[in-house]
């Protein structure tokens, strides 16, 4: 049986960097986990008490495809609280994660062919949907003086459709002013190209808030998830805010797609949101972490890197180490027992000199994925020193 030419999608390369970790703890071996970016907390308490009452009173069966109205309102009012936005909850969409919301929004704003531009360094699974989709993925090299960044200019010529930015973005942690997003939302209606802001990382943001594009512009798509801030990865629930006009659309494909986001994580996720104080505490871990990392990469010899903004990331240029990241990442697994992400899942092009470290983890393995780090520098590469 033939498969169909859409679904030749690439791997997510971090994917198999964790198998191979997974590989070598089954061996009896302790591996420091800085690959994944996934919260090493779980959901908040107060959101797994509410969800253990709620099945004590009956099934969870098919919701609404838009979602929980009580999830939606709460939702609604959560940009009031973090971006002194008056959201109507009608324009919000509940979502199977924010991976949903990426389909929906690429079904519902492109034709088969259209050219979707994506900054490089990016989240490798944009790439992958827009194919899946027959839609045309478009890498925009961004630059280090940009923080890794798409600019206005980058739209020149290109033909694009749409624009998909991250703020705080994945793997560089960067953050758009609301100056440089305002840039970006007003070329892309210039130019005929749907914005998609991908906001998965607001609230993990360390020194100024992130903005979000409804601050700006009712004529985008934003997508969020309870993955990050919320800690609630497992549990596929996310959000979409689009324009009023397009909420009809979305439930018509929504429908038919995905029925609706999981009936349990929706009334999870609408008690994690009154759950401030245990999140807030988590950030005050991620912050902790950034900070040991931003003093403790340079010292172990990767001293190129992008200071985040937000999420939990650090990006770091090895070119002066290799040109083969993913063999220099299997190798830090192998000797060091520390599992880190090669660029090239984010950066087709140039992530051959790359690396990625998530802090997303507990303080302690940081500190020991530091030391090992370390250790594995000056054995390798005693030159750096």
């Amino acid at each position: 049986m033939r498969n169909s030419t859409r679904s030749q999608v690439d791997p997510f390369i971090v994917m198999d960097v964790l198998e191979s970790a997974r590989r070598a703890e089954e061996a009896g071996r302790h591996i420091v986990h800085m690959e994944i970016g996934q919260p090493s907390t779980g959901a908040p308490a107060g959101a797994r008490q509410a969800l253990a009452g709620a099945l004590d009173e009956g099934a969870m069966g098919y919701t609404v495809a838009l979602g929980l109205p009580a999830l939606r309102q709460r939702i609604a009012r959560l940009y009031g609280e973090w971006y002194n936005v008056d959201l109507n909850p009608n324009r919000v969409v509940v979502t199977s994660g924010s991976s949903a919301g990426f389909i929906l929004a690429f079904t519902s704003l492109f034709d088969t062919g259209d050219r979707v531009g994506i900054g490089a360094p990016g989240y490798p699974s944009y790439r992958q949907i827009l194919r899946a989709l027959g839609l045309e993925p478009v890498d925009i090299p961004t630059a280090p003086e940009n923080r890794y960044q798409p600019v206005p200019a980058d739209l020149i010529g290109r033909s694009l459709r749409g624009l998909m930015v991250a703020s705080p973005s994945n793997p560089a942690g960067t953050m758009l002013n609301r100056t440089d997003l305002t840039a970006l939302i007003e070329a892309s209606e210039t130019h005929g190209a749907s914005f998609i802001s991908d906001e998965i990382y607001h609230g993990i943001e360390y020194d100024k808030k992130a903005v979000s594009a409804v601050e700006i512009s009712d004529d985008v798509y934003v997508i969020n998830s309870f993955s990050k801030y919320f800690s609630m990865t497992g549990w596929r629930v996310g959000w979409m805010v689009v324009p009023e006009d397009h909420v009809r659309v979305l439930e018509r494909i929504a429908q038919n797609m995905f029925i609706c986001a999981p009936h349990a994580s929706q009334v999870a996720a609408l008690h994690a949101l009154e759950c401030g104080d245990e999140l807030q505490g988590n950030l005050a871990v991620y912050a902790q972490n950034r900070a040991l990392l931003l003093d403790g990469l340079p010292k172990a010899g990767f001293d190129r890197i992008a200071p985040p903004d937000g999420a939990f990331y650090v990006y770091a240029d090895v070119s002066e180490l290799t040109d083969d990241s993913r063999a220099l990442a299997a190798d830090i697994l192998d000797e060091a027992g520390v599992a880190v992400t090669p660029g090239l899942d984010f950066d087709p092009a140039r992530g051959n000199s790359t690396l990625r470290f998530s802090y997303a983890g507990s303080s302690a393995d940081i500190a020991e994925g530091l030391d090992r780090l370390t250790r594995y520098m000056h054995a390798h590469f005693p030159e750096r020193f």
